[in-house]
């Protein structure tokens, strides 16, 4: 009896384990006209972030972020984190929360850069249209799933920048950056449109 006892035990908590293992799916309860305009903003963001980084090389040669790291970690430029969305262990909510913060951080990061020079200030403004509206529409889709948080988080400390090099290597970073949170979104967004 109590073998047969310990054998359902385990088995219990082989399938437990299974199930929590297992990715969250396509059945996402995220509608499929929400994924396609997401993937359809993060491409156009991507464009203009890839525009963006070509001006800056193009103008003022500053063509490698890996060559501006240390700069940009004493600016206090981050990488807005995505740990949420990985395929191992996708989180929806935490997913979606972590997706709006983080193109949150990236609009603030794009106001510190204002001023950088006449010649880029139409590109930023896009860039920074474009994820307004994508933040929004995830906003929005948070709020319909009854998971948006009671406050919408608040901008945390921007950049300093203390002359022209900085703004402008910040400017390399923050694209560089932006490009690669983009590019996680993007895989994470295709996979939960995947029918």
């Amino acid at each position: 009896m109590k073998l047969m006892a310990l054998q359902l035990l385990l088995w219990h908590s082989v399938l437990w384990t299974v199930q929590e293992a297992t990715p969250l799916g396509p059945a996402s309860n995220l509608p499929q006209s929400f994924l396609f305009k997401c993937l359809e903003q993060v491409r156009k963001i991507q464009a203009d972030g890839v525009v963006l980084q070509e001006k800056l090389c193009a103008t003022h040669n500053l063509c490698h972020p890996e060559e501006l790291v240390l700069l940009g970690h004493s600016l206090g430029i981050s990488q807005a984190p995505l740990s949420s969305c990985s395929s191992q262990a996708l989180q929806l909510t935490g997913c979606l929360r972590q997706l709006h913060s983080g193109l949150f951080l990236y609009q603030g990061f794009l106001q510190a850069l204002a001023g950088i020079s006449p010649k880029l200030a139409p590109t930023l403004d896009m860039l920074h249209l474009d994820i307004t509206d994508l933040a929004t529409n995830i906003w929005q889709q948070m709020e319909d799933l009854g998971v948006a948080p009671a406050v919408q988080a608040t901008q945390g400390t921007l950049p300093i920048f203390t002359s022209a090099f900085q703004r402008r290597a910040g400017g390399v970073l923050v694209a560089a950056n932006l490009q690669s949170f983009l590019e996680l979104a993007y895989r994470v967004l295709r996979y939960l449109a995947e029918p």
